[in-house]
């Protein structure tokens, strides 16, 4: 049976935001995830975008097939084993959530908003979209904001996001609403500004690496200690130069006829929830044990806060940060152990959870390639890189059985890495209906 940790006592989050200003992604995106992204130390890649290519004709081919940033993120990041988990596009806004393959069962209530807010809300060129879950136990929340530009536009950025924050709702739980949850991470390009002090003041005060006088400037910073609703929003020191506007295709700010200030535009925030009580779940036994490691408030340490200066395809350059959130021990006993189960010429390892869920009859258990990219919506897509440590035999591509859960939205139990094939020797996926040995409940293999 494949080997699941004992406890995570922090979960590594690595965040990425760009305003990639319509351009298509460059051939290699490989240092936007860190230095060290092929040793799978991060335990989730979250990628935010903005103004991605949103005219009719290529979003008429979006909707038909993954847009290119998609493309370009899950062709990066599946060989190192990460799976893409949740998606939400408004025009040009862009969320991406990836996870490692063996995170899957942990990641329970995936859901996604999006709010517009331009031209009164009629508009997604501006607004924010949304990917909430519960990791590990705990509800997270991932925010993607592209608000109004302009020095002068300060009150309409404040009003916008204190709008999303109100729009955006979810179902179930105690986090239905967005600063619900244990953690809000909150980036974008959030189009802030430096105050007073004209071009040559600012540009020199950079050339200079003199950036601690204009953090004094920057309106995100003075406006936590005037808008209630930045109340508890963190960030890390800003070493980085301004990462807003250049001349694209140079590492030259601005030259054209307006001249725009540098500014911090492009920034990556965090929340967390006052109070450290587990979000209620729909089993009372489950709700004990949760409650027993889940006594205390969860922690954030930022490792890494960074610009990307050596992109050059938009007048933005992408900005990262690497999180750790740490949390009480996540324990094995939570887990049942696994379940034999033989149907036609097959055997398998199967892995359930220990708390007895509702069945539903749009629930699936499937086999799928272990050869993946993208699980979204009951959908895997296949690639031609096999993730790390699961494969068999001598290089031979093989299956893995995945229980998903209608009610939870989510995968629930998945199995070890086999080879699937019928009486014939074909590759098969074999429906089949029977109780599970340990929870006792109805599934379905379709």
């Amino acid at each position: 049976m494949q080997q699941l940790p004992p406890f995570l006592p922090s979960d590594r989050v690595y965040i990425v935001t760009w305003n990639v200003g319509s351009a298509v992604p460059p051939d290699d995106i490989t240092p936007l995830f860190g230095p060290n992204v092929s040793e799978g130390t991060v335990d989730m890649f979250i990628v935010g975008l903005q103004e991605v290519n949103s005219m009719i004709n290529k979003r008429l081919k979006d909707v038909l097939f993954s847009d290119q940033w998609s493309e370009r993120c899950m062709d990066t990041l599946s060989p190192f084993g990460y799976v893409l988990v949740a998606s939400q596009r408004m025009q040009g806004v862009l969320l991406l959530v990836f996870s490692k393959f063996c995170h899957l069962p942990f990641l329970r209530g995936v859901q996604t908003e999006s709010t517009r807010t331009g031209l009164g809300g009629y508009w997604g060129n501006k607004g924010g979209v949304s990917a909430r879950m519960t990791a590990f136990g705990h509800p997270v929340c991932f925010l993607n904001c592209h608000l109004p530009a302009h020095m002068r536009n300060l009150e309409q950025r404040m009003e916008d996001f204190e709008s999303i924050l109100q729009q955006q709702q979810f179902d179930g739980g105690a986090a239905t609403g967005v600063l619900d949850h244990d953690v809000l991470f909150w980036f974008g390009d959030l189009n802030f500004r430096i105050e007073d002090y004209d071009i040559h003041v600012v540009k020199c005060a950079i050339d200079s690496n003199k950036l601690p006088l204009l953090w004094e400037r920057d309106q995100l910073n003075m406006a936590k200690s005037t808008e209630s609703i930045l109340e508890g929003f963190n960030e890390g020191p800003l070493k980085f130069p301004p990462t807003y506007k250049f001349d694209v295709g140079t590492h030259t700010y601005d030259t054209s006829a307006k001249k725009r200030k540098p500014a911090w535009t492009d920034r990556i925030l965090w929340h967390l929830r006052r109070t450290g009580s587990p979000v209620p779940t729909h089993n009372a036994a489950l709700q004990r044990g949760l409650t027993s490691w889940l006594g205390g408030a969860t922690k954030v340490t930022q490792h890494v806060y960074r610009s990307h200066m050596g992109y050059t395809i938009s007048d933005h350059k992408p900005v990262s940060a690497l999180f750790s959130l740490h949390v009480r021990p996540f324990c094995t006993h939570l887990l049942k152990r696994a379940i034999n189960t033989g149907f036609s010429c097959c055997f398998f390892n199967y892995t359930c959870l220990c708390f007895s869920f509702h069945s539903s009859s749009w629930d699936w258990i499937a086999i799928y390639k272990v050869i993946l990219r993208m699980f979204l919506h009951k959908s895997w897509i296949q690639t031609s890189q096999r993730l790390p440590g699961l494969h068999m035999g001598q290089g031979r591509a093989c299956d893995t059985v995945g229980y998903y859960s209608n009610n939870m939205n989510s995968i629930v139990g998945l199995s070890t890495p086999m080879q699937v094939r019928n009486v014939r020797g074909q590759k098969e996926d074999i429906p089949i209906h029977q109780n599970c040995q340990g929870c006792n409940q109805a599934h379905w293999l379709q």
